[in-house]
């Protein structure tokens, strides 16, 4: 089965319902999803966020690759308009040129129409604060929806994210001021 053919099995099975929802406390699942858009797309909550966000994302990573940056608009534009509204990057995706791609791709009303998230992964506070600065100014929003921590690789990283000084306390400075919403 080559790549194609998995993620249009992939899409069948969510259009048909076949993919359960999130499990319960104890890991029994839920309830199949059954709130879908006219196009097919289904939609779950996005943790208790309060947040409905598509099944299925569009990966910021692959955005960056196309030769032609209106390419790169059409299929980010084309995603949103038939019902993708998971939008996933990362600040050195193809350094940076992924979170560019996508903010022009947002650009004209589509930002409102999404829940953006991306990565970072300074482990200080003074990297992580200048990587999200520059990922909000490369998507050219105001805020960004969901904030991860990438690349949690090596075993002093969770000490290194919440120690004095870390990563942790610029991504609350940068929550206080309103530029990530979780």
């Amino acid at each position: 089965m080559n790549r194609r053919e998995v993620l249009g099995a992939i899409a069948g099975l969510a259009v048909a319902g076949r993919i359960p929802a999130e499990t319960g406390s104890f890991g029994e699942p839920r309830a199949f999803a059954d709130d879908t858009s006219d196009s097919g797309m289904i939609y779950r909550n996005f943790g208790k966020t309060g947040e409905k966000v598509s099944v299925i994302g569009l990966g910021g990573f692959h955005i960056g690759i196309q030769s032609d940056l209106q390419e790169s608009v059409h299929i980010i534009r084309f995603a949103i308009d038939h019902g993708i509204t998971f939008m996933d990057n990362c600040w050195d995706y193809n350094n940076g040129e992924s979170e560019r791609r996508m903010g022009q791709g947002l650009r004209e009303g589509y930002r409102q129409k999404v829940f953006l998230m991306t990565k970072y992964d300074g482990r200080t506070k003074a990297a992580a604060a200048k990587q999200i600065d520059e990922s909000l100014q490369r998507l050219q929003t105001d805020h960004i929806d969901l904030i991860q921590y990438h690349e949690n690789i090596r075993l002093e990283d969770p000490d290194r994210y919440f120690a004095e000084g870390g990563a942790h306390e610029a991504v609350l400075a940068a929550k206080r001021a309103g530029k990530i919403r979780t």
